[in-house]
Parts: C-alpha cells; structure tokens; sequence
C-alpha cells in the first residue's frame, strides 16, 4: 500500500490521456490568483465590480422578493410556485419515482419531454447538452451569479442492481469475514444492508462501480463538463466531481482505514492534546513501540525516527508525520503488534493485489487528467465529499492534488462536511498544511448529506457516531470553521485562501457576511463566496450577487428523461425542507402580485439585469 502514496505524491508522474478528445499539454504558469481573479477575463463581472453604483443594498433578511426574481420571466415565477406546491404533496413525493415512469409511458417521449420542461425540468435543470444552457448561465450571470456545473445523468438502478455493484466495487480478494474484524476495521468494511448508499439520502448523487471502462467513460463526462464550463461561464466557473466516479471505491475504503491507523499511531507517539500542537522525540516514540509489544531494536526505532524528523529538529510533530506518510505506511507493515483476542502476532495493514494497485493507479491517473484539463481551460474542480468511510482518502488525495496544481490559483476546492465532529480539526490541519506548504487553499464548506445512513451504519457496526449531536450542533460547528477560515485569511497574504459557503440556511449565510464585514474582508477580494442548488433558494443567491458578493448556482444539466433521478431527489428534499420552501412560495407570490398591480406581466429580466 505504502506504493498507493508513493504515486499520489509522486509530483511530476508522467500521466496518459485517457481521452483522444483532450489531449494533455504540459502545464502553464498561471498569474497569482484567488477564487475571485477568475473574474479578470470575464466581462459580465469585470462589470459588476467597476459599476458599484448599480449594486444593491443587501437585505440580510433575505426578504426582498423583487431582489430575489428580478432575473425572472413571470412565466418563471408561475412555474417556480406550481412545482413548489406539488413537493408539498406528500402523496407525490412519496411516489414521484413511480409517477414519472407511468407519464412517460403514458404520454410517450415527445409529450412528456415538454411537459417536464415546463415544469420539474424546467425549473430545476439548466438544459440538454452545453450548447441549450448557455441562455441561463448567460443571464444569472449578468445578475451576480456565477455557475458550477454538472452533468446530472444519473443510473436508475434497482436496489439489487446497486447492491451487486457495490459488492463488487467494495469487497477485496482477502477480505476476512466480517466477524473477525473489530468495530473500527468493520467502519471501513462492506456491510450487506449498507450496500445500496443511495437509501436515506436525497441531496447527492451516487455512483456504482461497474469496470474500468465505465470509470473512462465517466472521466470523460467530466472532460466534457470541463468544456462546458470553459465554453458557458468565460472563466468564472466550476465542474463538480466524485471520485467514486473514477475507480473501485474498496481503494477508498482501504486507504482510508491506513490514514486512519497511521493517524492514531502519531497519537500514540505523542499523546493527548491540540492536534495542530502535537509532538514526539525519539525516547517517546521508543516507549509507545515498547508499550504495543512491538519488536523492533534500537537502530531500527534510531532510523525510523531519523526518517520521520523531516525538519530534523529532535522532534516530529503533524506535518512530519503526514509529508513522509509513505514511510509512515512502511513502518505500519513493519509493526507487528499482538492480536488484542489471541495474542498471535500480525501485521497492522495488508496490501493490495496486483490487479488492484493497477486499478488504484488508474482512479488517480483519471482524476490527474481531469484537473490538469481543466487547469488548462482555466476551470476550477470542485471534488464532493462523501460518506466518511471514504472521506479520509478522497480528502488526502485532494489536498495532493492541491499540492501540485494550487501553486499559483486555487484550482482544486476540497469540501468539508461540518456535521461531522471531526471537520474543524480536519480543515485546521488542512489549512496548515497550505500554510507550511505554501499552496492555495480551495474549499467548500457545506452541513452534509449521509446523516441518516451514517447514524445508522455507525450503530449497525458498532463504532463512534460521527455526526454531531443535532441541528443546532452543527450550526455552531458550520461558524466555527467560518471562524477559522476568517481568521487565517487575515494571517495570510491575500489571495491563499478560497472558501465556498454552500448553505440554503438563511442564518449561516447572514453570519458568513456579518462576518466579512467583522474581520474587513472585502467582497470584491473574492476570497469567500457562496452556492446554492439551482432552482431553490433565489432569495439568498440572486440579492447576494446584485449586491456584488460572489454567488454560484449549482447548474445541472442533461436528457430529460436521463436526469429522472436527479430530480427525483430535489422533489424529496423541498419537501424535506418545507419551511424554507414556504417563505419561498410566500416571496414568489409576493413578486407576481407586485407585477401584476405594476402592469409588468411581460417583465424582460435583460433590460433590469444589475451589470451595465
């Protein structure tokens, strides 16, 4: 395994193009930038910067509903209320898979294709292909907001169908049975009833592993999602990602179990305390090997300390530990501990096959392509977190990826889920790494979207619940790390630090502007910015663009009849969030009645679009 980190932080791999349609050229030098310099090359916003005087006062009540649908066609507007009302049926929701399957073959291809359009579709989705949404990135853009892109086509797989395919993208060659792991080395196992991770969660995708050649394909959607953002957003842009997209997820698994083994190791060697803090010396890691009835000799704990002090300084502390993990994974396979039932000795990891160190080197030879595509193109990557027996290697691998592509602009924005207990240290840790690394910082902070299934895995298996204790938890926790981010935005030169505020809650939001304003970060900085799903939420995305912040809409796009379940799932979370759909309704209402006394029911967004 020690060769899996070997090649992830092997900088200057020689990588193959996967796809004869993008080919690779070696990377340019870009100017020193920050998430908001993509703006130097696009007009609409270069606009909206030079032209304050056309900005709006932003009203952090976020209830100002000509503010929030002045970029609205009133057919829009009636269109927005239809679809919002029908998420409130219950009985819909509840069986909104079925219905659409029974419309379409009910009212055929063409009929329902139109039918979606001017309703769910229309609303929620941007267009078919790059070509259809350019109108609508082209006109939010001229209000202040931005896009992120995706290509939303998603598999209608039977609950059989993803199970099967988990199974055979999760389960190793030599796996033990499950009752021979303990708790902690179960987290990071394949358990039947969890095998279909789509059960209990509406806001995210989920992709299943197939075979090599389909994790190809998928990389090439990603490539052509890149073009589309080049093509629709002139530089302002993201393309949003998964890397279950691009390989068996067992290597996620597995690599993640290894973080976390080597990461209680260091706290081992060197006890309780602020992670950020922590340090050992040599007699300290010599007394901790002793304690684990590890055999090792003297010279043998003499080197591995000589090789673990990178600052060579008598001590190891965080960032040692992590820079040299590939030797830290070596010494792991080196530590042969007791087993805690039987006392027999055993190595603390296993390896991969061969086939699988192949399979992983492909996974990071497709994520590779994709970032120094889009680095090329001048398009940022957004890579989603997922459930937290994958988090630990999808956010290691990313913060790789920001190691060499993040030298001169932040290119590659990780996501951190603040649900979690662990996600301030997690973004600490992280941040610090940036610092002593010197290379940009990308992220996007978001609450979450596995609560359930996690919540439930975790007392299904037996370890920890990792989710904080409740709502109110998690908002405190979502300010904290805003506090962080605040905080060493202010230590730092400007321009090494890009954070996304992905929220739909009115008060995170207020509070990440309450406190710009608190630690003088100026919005036309673009060092924080915010993100909301298309189709919901307007009252906090479009008064934040026209008062000059930098907002972006999550933009998915795709076949109708391809995007089913996408839409399928943002049925099920407007209704999972009625309250904020309700002052929604309540504002589109407002809106249309205003309109209609004002004679403006052929309003044209163009000609009151907030950039001169």
């Amino acid at each position: 395994m020690a060769n899996v980190l070997k090649l992830i932080r092997k900088r200057n791999l020689l990588l193959i193009s996967h796809s004869r349609k993008h080919p690779l050229y070696s990377l340019q030098s870009f100017p020193k930038s920050t998430l908001g310099a993509e703006i130097k090359d696009a007009e609409s916003l270069s606009k909206l910067n030079d032209n304050e005087e056309k900005q709006h006062k932003l009203d952090l009540t976020f209830g100002n509903a000509e503010e929030a649908f002045r970029s609205k066609k009133t057919t829009e507007l009636v269109r927005a209320l239809f679809v919002f009302n029908l998420c409130s049926v219950e009985f819909l929701v509840k069986n909104n898979t079925e219905i659409l399957k029974w419309s379409r073959r009910l009212l055929g291809k063409t009929l329902f294709t139109t039918l979606m359009k001017g309703t769910f579709y229309g609303h929620f989705v941007a267009g078919e292909d790059q070509i259809a949404i350019r109108p609508l990135v082209s006109r939010n853009q001229q209000f202040g907001v931005k896009s992120i892109l995706d290509y939303s086509v998603e598999e209608d797989l039977s609950s059989k169908q993803a199970k099967e395919a988990e199974a055979k993208g999760c389960v190793p060659e030599n796996q033990p049975p499950l009752e021979e792991l303990d708790p902690e080395q179960q987290r990071f196992a394949a358990h039947e009833e969890f095998l279909d991770r789509r059960e209990n969660v509406v806001s995210a995708r989920t992709y299943f592993y197939d075979d090599e050649a389909k994790c190809d394909e998928n990389m090439n959607i990603f490539l052509q999602c890149v073009d589309a953002v080049s093509g629709s957003t002139k530089s302002t842009g993201f393309v949003a990602i998964k890397l279950t997209a691009l390989g068996r997820p067992q290597f996620l698994l597995q690599l993640s179990e290894l973080l976390v083994i080597t990461r209680k190791l260091f706290e081992k060697f060197a006890g309780e305390g602020d992670i950020l803090l922590k340090k050992f010396r040599q007699e300290e890691f010599q007394k901790t090997l002793d304690v684990m009835g590890v055999p090792i000799s003297r010279d043998q704990t003499k080197r591995w300390f000589s090789i673990l002090d990178i600052s060579q300084d008598g001590e190891v502390d965080l960032w040692d530990w992590d820079n040299l993990l590939e030797e830290n994974l070596q010494l792991c396979k080196l530590l042969i501990v007791p087993n805690k039932e039987t006392g027999i000795p055993e190595q603390m990891m296993e390896g991969l096959t061969e086939e699988e160190d192949e399979q992983l080197k492909n996974m990071l030879k497709r994520l590779n392509t994709i970032v120094e595509y889009a680095k090329e193109k001048d398009v940022r990557v957004m890579v989603d977190a997922e459930q937290t027996y994958f988090q630990p290697a999808i956010s290691r691998i990313v913060i790789e990826m920001m190691r060499k592509f993040n030298k001169d602009k932040a290119i590659v924005f990780n996501t951190y889920q603040t649900y979690l207990k662990n996600s301030l240290t997690n973004l600490k840790v992280d941040l610090d790494l940036s610092r002593r690394e010197n290379f940009q910082f990308g992220a996007k902070l978001v609450r979450g979207a596995y609560m359930e299934q996690e919540r439930e895995r975790a007392a299904s298996v037996g370890y920890e619940d990792p989710i904080n204790a409740d709502y109110h938890a998690t908002t405190d926790m979502y300010h904290a790390c805003l506090e962080e981010v605040f905080y060493q935005i202010k230590q730092r030169p400007l321009g090494q630090i890009a954070v996304m505020v992905a929220s739909h809650n009115e008060d995170t939001v207020r509070f990440a502007v309450e406190g710009m304003d608190r630690h003088d970060i100026k919005k036309s900085d673009r060092l924080i910015c915010f993100g909301q799903l298309l189709g919901m939420c307007d009252q906090i995305s479009f008064p934040l663009g026209q008062a000059g912040y930098s907002v972006y809409k999550y933009v998915p796009y795709g076949p109708v009849e391809e995007v089913l379940p996408y839409l399928s799932r943002r049925a099920m979370e407007n209704k999972g969030i009625l309250k904020k759909v309700q002052k929604e309704k309540s504002l589109l209402w407002k809106e249309l009645k205003r309109r209609v006394k004002a004679g403006q029911l052929r309003y044209n967004p163009l000609e009151n679009s907030t950039v001169g």
